[in-house]
């Protein structure tokens, strides 16, 4: 562990540095108690795995939010540019339920909506069987936030759909929703959709899902990237035409950027996660921190990093240890393609170099914890990648693909280094590790320069603005479009 320096103080700070030791104390506490109770009960040497309940971390977010409000002053709270939706009555219907980004960024939404005082109903259209702990828990968070969550089928779903002054459709796959569901009425709900698609894979386009996408009051995409895929793609191979199209980038949540900028918090975060999984203050850990599949590109990250292993140990650099670390596995479900990273760990000998730890809601400790963030999504990259800006955040430089979103957050050589997609971008990408491995004060700049990005254009309030102008004139369309049908 690091040790902490001893720093010179006047009678003045005595207050605040007591505050601020309270909240590390409380933080350590909170945080040891997550681990404590998640964490494994033997790790083997390629599986040092730490399990974070949905809730469980963001009790040590609730610990920051308090100890700020006691040591920070209380400033002018600026209105929400989302204000003018009080009142409205808002449907979110979503493809499903889970820890991926689309369902995460519509449930933000909702609470944007809720705190401006919208009404807002949440669906979610395929859910499993049972309900488990994942579905259980986000829909506790909503329920506890004044989300009503309802069925997505029957009468209450068309009765819903049919009041709401706005109804924003997640996802393309979702769009089978509207015939199966409001059948004969789905004429009067379309001036009233917004779609957000958060897709970049070929096999979402297809007539079955966005055959209505032409008669809705309009589309918001997350990067400028994937709209013109999008308007390329419908008109080319299914000959339909885009709505009004709104490229929307996303931004960090207040609660994220309050543990990004307290220092107190990083480090007691950095200090625990480090220790379960058993690497040292000083070692460098690349992380990516997605949902394992191919399409994030795990395999090929794990290539790249055992070149730049191999490039270390030829050239005899003298360097601190280097670990990889993949966020976001799920030994539950026993893929194939997990089973196939773990083997190919163990064939190169480096298991006391990777770690893998579980999909977590909660991504800040292991942003705190690591020193550079892979973005290593494949084929047309991230529609947006909102990992990226949350590692920026928090100070690290990003090594991503050249494709998708990724291209709109990193400033390639500024904020971070960009490589090709697929097995040509296996070498550049262990070339770019070890560059950032050896040159400290580059990475520490590249953090320091995504952070002012992030400042500039990629927080909560920014994201809200941006969404409050599609709303607008989202609900400008919708209420020209219903007077037409009423007359």
């Amino acid at each position: 562990m690091a040790k902490h320096t001893a720093v010179g103080w006047g009678h003045h700070h005595y207050h605040h540095l007591q505050n601020r030791w309270l909240l590390a104390l409380l933080l350590m506490l909170s945080v040891s108690t997550v681990i404590a109770f998640f964490m494994r009960s033997a790790f083997d040497s390629c599986d040092r795995t730490v399990s974070a309940a949905v809730d469980g971390i963001g009790s040590a977010r609730h610990v920051i939010q308090v100890a700020e409000k006691r040591t920070t002053p209380v400033a002018a709270v600026k209105p929400s540019p989302l204000s003018f939706m009080k009142s409205k009555v808002v449907l979110l219907v979503s493809h499903e339920l889970s820890l991926s980004g689309g369902p995460l960024l519509l449930m933000e939404l909702a609470f944007l909506l809720r705190s401006v005082g919208a009404e807002v109903y949440w669906m979610t259209i395929m859910k499993p069987s049972e309900t488990d702990e994942v579905t259980y828990s986000l829909e506790h968070k909503m329920l506890d936030r004044g989300v009503q969550v309802v069925s997505a089928k029957g009468k209450e779903a068309l009765d819903t759909a049919l009041r709401a002054d706005l109804v924003v459709l997640n996802t393309a796959v979702a769009g089978k929703w509207l015939d199966v569901v409001l059948k004969g009425d789905v004429h009067r709900v379309l001036p009233k959709v917004l779609w957000w698609i958060h897709e970049m894979r070929g096999h979402y386009f297809k007539l079955d899902y966005v055959k209505h996408l032409p008669f809705v009051a309009g589309a918001m995409i997350d990067s400028h990237v994937t709209t013109e895929y999008w308007k390329n793609r419908t008109q080319e191979r299914l000959k339909i035409k885009m709505p009004d199209t709104y490229v929307v980038h996303l931004g960090n949540s207040k609660e994220l950027m309050q543990v990004a900028e307290d220092t107190v918090a990083k480090r007691v975060l950095r200090e625990h996660v480090r220790e379960s999984l058993g690497v040292l203050n000083e070692d460098l850990l690349f992380a990516i921190i997605n949902s394992v599949s191919r399409g994030k590109g795990q395999d090929l990250f794990l290539r790249s990093f055992y070149e730049a292993l191999q490039l270390i140990k030829e050239k005899k650099m003298q360097i601190p240890l280097l670990h990889a670390v993949i966020v976001g596995s799920d030994m539950s479900a026993q893929t194939k393609f997990e089973m196939e990273l773990r083997d190919s760990v163990v064939q190169k000998k480096i298991q006391d170099r990777v770690h893998f730890v579980n999909k977590t809601l909660t991504v800040a400790p292991y942003l705190a914890a690591i020193d550079v963030l892979v973005q290593n999504s494949q084929a047309r990259g991230e529609c947006f990648g909102r990992i990226t800006i949350e590692a920026m955040a928090f100070q690290l430089p990003v090594l991503g693909t050249a494709a998708g979103g990724t291209t709109e957050i990193v400033v390639n050589g500024t904020t971070g280094l960009l490589h090709p997609v697929g097995k040509p971008g296996v070498t550049p990408l262990a070339k770019n590790i070890v560059k950032l491995a050896t040159h400290v004060e580059r990475r520490l700049t590249m953090g320091k320069r995504g952070y002012e990005r992030v400042k500039e254009r990629f927080l909560e309030q920014h994201m809200a603005e941006r969404i409050a102008g599609v709303l607008k004139e989202v609900l400008r369309k919708s209420k020209n479009k219903s007077s037409r049908l009423i007359s």
